[in-house]
Order: C-alpha cells, then structure tokens, then sequence
C-alpha cells in the first residue's frame, strides 16, 4: 500500500512538474510573439518524446490565419545541418573525402595558390567571399540562376584569408557544397534532398523551397519598416544549399531522432559533424559541420540558427539530457535565438536568471568598475554608473543595462550575456564578457570616459524637412518621422529611437554608439543621409 502511494504521489509530482514547465514556457513565448502580429511556431521534445508544442501569432496578416504548429517555414541556414549531412553520406559512400580540394569537383575554381578543401568549406574557414557579403548580389535576389551563375558570382572575388587562418561565417562555402553534392551523387540538390532524406525519413512537410510552388500551410513571410510587410522577394535558387530549405516544427525533430538512431549515417561518421575544429593556431572554432557547439549554463548544446528574408528560426539539441527545441518565427523583427536558448534553460532546470538587481553596491565601489576596457578581440567597451544603474556599451552599438548579481557578477539587460569583474587590492584587473561559450578578457584603460554630445536646439520647420524612408540596401532601411516634436529614427526590424540634434544637420543616438548627417543636395533637398556606426560611413537614398 506504502509504495503504492508513493507511485502516486511521484505521479503527482511529475504531473505538477510537467505543469509548471509548460505554464514557464507558454509565458516565455506569450511574451514574445504577440496576439494579431507575425507570430512563431514551437515545439520541445525530451528523450524523442514532443512534451511542449504550440503556436503564436499569425501565420497570415491579409488574410486573418492565426498560426498552427503545422504551419511551415523558410528555415533559412538550418539547411546547412542537411547539406553536411549530404556531404557525410556520399562520404560513407566514397563519392568523396574531406580532404578532397575544391577543384576536383568544381574544375577551374581560382585558388589563389592555397589548397581549399571540403572540410574547409564545412568548417566557414575556406577564406572564400561571401555572396552575401558582396554589394552587387542585392540587385540579383529575384533572379533564378542556376548553381554554376552563383558561384561565377563569387569565384573572381579576392580571398579574405588563407584556409584555416580565419573563421567567418560563409554562405558562398555551403552553396559550393550543394554543387559538390550534384557532381558526387550525379543528381540536383534539390532531388538529393528529395531521395536521400525527406522520403526516407517521411518528412511530408519538407522542401526544397520554392516562391512560385503551392505549399500547403506555407507561413508568411513579413519584415517590418513603419508597419509589417511583405517580406522582400528572393529567388530560392540563391540561399540553395545555404539556405533554401523549407519544414515545419515537426519535421525538424523527425530530423533530429533520425540523426540519433544512425537513420542517415553511422553515428561515429556524424559525430565529424559534432567536432570542436580549430583554427591553424589552434584557436577553437566553436563550430563543427552545420552545428554550432555552445553550452547553456554548463550543459553542451548543439544548434544553428536560421536567418532568410521574413523567416528566423533556430533549434538546439542537448545531448546529455537528451532534449531538443526549435522555434520558427515568420518575421525577420522577432528572431527567435534567445527565446529558445531561454526555453532549453527551462527544460533542462537551468533556468537563467531574470536581469535584475540582486544586491545594492556602494556608490564609491561602483564608480571604480567604470571606465574604458579594450578587448582581446579588439572591442572597447565603455561601463558607467547613472543615477544608480550601471549601463555597458560596445564602441559602435547599443547602450545595455547591466545587473549587479553580486559584487563582480553582473547579468545583462534582455541577453544572455554577463560580465565578471576581476579585481584585487589595488581595484580592478581586467573584465570577462561572457556570451554563452565565447568567454572575452578585457583590460581597463586609463582613457576617459567619452563625453555625451552636446545637444542643440532646432526648430520643427528645420525637423519636418527629414521626414521620410531613407534605402540603404533594398531590404534595409531608415525611416524618419517627427513626433510632438521629436525626431525618431526606425531601421528595418529594429525599434524607434529618437536621435538628439548635435548641430541642424548631424544628429544623434542616446541609447546607441552612432549618428546621423542629413544631406542636401544641389537642388536644395535633403534626399540622403550618412549612418556612422562602429567606423563606417554608410550612406542612405530617401524614397519619398
């Protein structure tokens, strides 16, 4: 009788458990993706099994569809975890190796006298040029173009450093990848996919995405500028092997178990997918083959997100503790990165702790953490102490309130990142700026803290003449508007700030490390504007 009521009451507890976590991570999500906007689709899985799975939102605008869990989307880089896989098959098939260079499969391609090899490629240490990197590509997004007219695109483009130097995050790598897999297995990507993957493994709502294709539950892509719209059209022949991929939630963790199970490849040759690379110096990667390597408070993860116009997504795997997020979101406004590292924390009872103050610092030791620190990557970060609240901000970017948790322990305001002080008798030593896996030192200087621009009076007839869209990229601009007075500025997907007028024409942010200049132009219209940001100078052409 004893141990038939413990069974009840662990029965209990476990229900309560399950419970809680589902209400913890409902919330989490509520918060996010709102009711009547873009919305997002999520689903957490423990030991195979889905334990949360829901949808927020709106899978469609104009047409009033409220988002289903069914519903399916442009997964963006995700595909890049199908394109290595792609590339491990034909592996075990020995279609090819690794260490195989480039031009035994792509004839001809400029080298610059190194040896670039698959594994260069799988890694983002090939030193190739991006495509999407490169200015002139933003005028070709509506064209289809086939394989070999994308990377004719790139191929004449400088290297940016020699293989294995260097690692950045390269599109151009994975789209040659894709046509590595077309010359090995003898068949279209898309029809690799199709054969090799989708059908096997029953993935029903999978594609090789297509703009023109009806898809059933197909999501809505949005961008937001002043209100949400239509995002930006972009033929799917370009994101490709890269990115061109289309699922659902569901979908995803079948992909995922038959990852586990050995369904594709042995899991020894998978587990080239899961290693740690490092650089020519022996620096850690942090990356393997289409899978990041992070942790989230000490647990490994394996994950990657996804980023393609009106679609951001992300999924993550725990290994140890065998459980399994994604989120897909239809607005590039929204990405769903921090939510979803937010809700493993959850699933695994390593919540992160909510941004606030947890003890009060006397003010004399407060005002010795602040100052100038030059990092080893090369940032400066300037921390000060305003009317209680001590606030980080990167030369170039946005101004961040941070908490103290104790005395050196600080969290950051709507991120996962955290700051630890190392001080001794003398004060403070240095600074470690923690995102997760990527751990920075930094040393405080003895540069002044700069002051705040001096802000000038201008009146609303001088305001008004600024109003209006200012393009920078097709898909990126800034839109300026005057309200009670005040001149705001809202970039593409970002929120509306207001920028201070340091003189009639050169304006200001508070909250972020850049400025603004309007332009006029010989007729005696201001019809541009320059952004400086982080020691660029980037100009914008206005619409209307």
């Amino acid at each position: 009788m004893k141990t038939q009521l413990l069974i009840i009451l662990l029965f209990i507890s476990a229900m309560a458990t399950g419970q809680n976590l589902n209400a913890e991570l409902d919330a989490l999500l509520t918060k996010t993706y709102k009711s009547g906007e873009p919305g997002a689709t999520a689903l957490v899985a423990k030991a195979g099994k889905p334990i949360f799975r829901q949808a927020y939102g709106m899978a469609n605008l104009e047409h009033n569809v409220v988002m289903s869990p069914e519903h399916v989307f442009e997964i963006g880089s995700i595909t890049k975890q199908f394109t290595a896989v792609g590339i491990l098959m034909l592996l075990e098939q020995g279609k090819l190796a690794l260490e195989d260079p480039i031009t035994k499969f792509i004839t001809g391609y400029p080298t610059h006298g190194h040896t670039i090899t698959i594994h260069h490629l799988l890694t983002h240490t090939s030193g190739i040029k991006s495509y999407t990197s490169m200015e002139r590509w933003t005028k070709l997004w509506r064209n289809d173009m086939t394989p070999l007219e994308m990377i004719d695109l790139f191929k004449n483009e400088p290297m940016d450093f020699a293989p294995g130097e260097k690692w950045e995050y390269n599109n151009s790598a994975y789209f040659m990848l894709g046509y590595i897999i077309e010359k090995a297995s003898g068949i279209p990507y898309p029809e690799f996919l199709e054969k090799n993957i989708f059908i096997p493994l029953g993935m029903k709502n999978s594609y090789y995405g297509s703009q023109s294709a009806i898809i059933k539950n197909r999501a809505q892509g949005y961008q937001k500028k002043e209100g949400y719209v239509n995002a930006e059209y972009l033929s799917l022949t370009q994101p490709y092997a890269a990115g061109s991929i289309m699922s659902n939630v569901d979908d995803l963790l079948t992909w995922q178990l038959a990852l586990q199970s050995g369904k594709l490849v042995k899991k020894e040759t998978l587990q080239k997918a899961f290693t740690n690379y490092k650089l020519n110096n022996g620096k850690p990667t942090n990356y393997g083959y289409g899978w990041g390597l992070s942790e989230i408070n000490g647990s490994a993860t394996l994950e990657h997100s996804g980023g393609i116009f009106g679609y951001t997504t992300n999924a993550v795997y725990l290994p140890k503790e065998d459980v399994f997020v994604v989120v897909f979101s239809n607005c590039d406004c929204n990405p769903p990165g921090d939510v979803s590292t937010r809700m493993a924390a959850l699933a695994i009872g390593k919540p992160y702790p909510e941004p606030i103050a947890k003890i009060k610092l006397e003010d004399a030791y407060a005002k010795s953490l602040t100052g100038v620190y030059d990092f080893e990557d090369g940032t400066t970060r300037v921390i000060t102490f305003d009317n209680g609240q001590f606030y980080s901000q990167r030369m170039g970017s946005q101004k961040f309130k941070i908490f103290p948790q104790d005395k050196t322990n600080f969290a950051f305001e709507n991120s996962l990142s955290t700051f630890q002080f190392i001080t001794d008798k003398t004060g403070v030593k240095e600074i470690l700026f923690k995102n997760r896996i990527d751990i920075t030192k930094g040393v405080k200087t003895n540069k002044p803290i700069p002051p705040p621009p001096t802000e000038a009076t201008v009146g609303s007839e001088i305001l008004k003449q600024y109003v209006g869209t200012y393009q920078i990229t097709p898909a990126f601009g800034i839109t300026i508007t005057l309200e009670d007075n005040h001149l705001m500025a809202q970039a593409t997907g970002q929120a509306k700030l207001e920028i201070f007028p340091e003189t009639p024409t050169r304006y200001f942010y508070k909250v972020v490390d850049a400025q603004i200049e309007f332009i006029k132009s010989s007729e005696g219209k201001f019809d541009s504007l320059i952004l400086y940001q982080g020691g660029q100078k980037i100009e914008g052409r206005r619409k209307n």
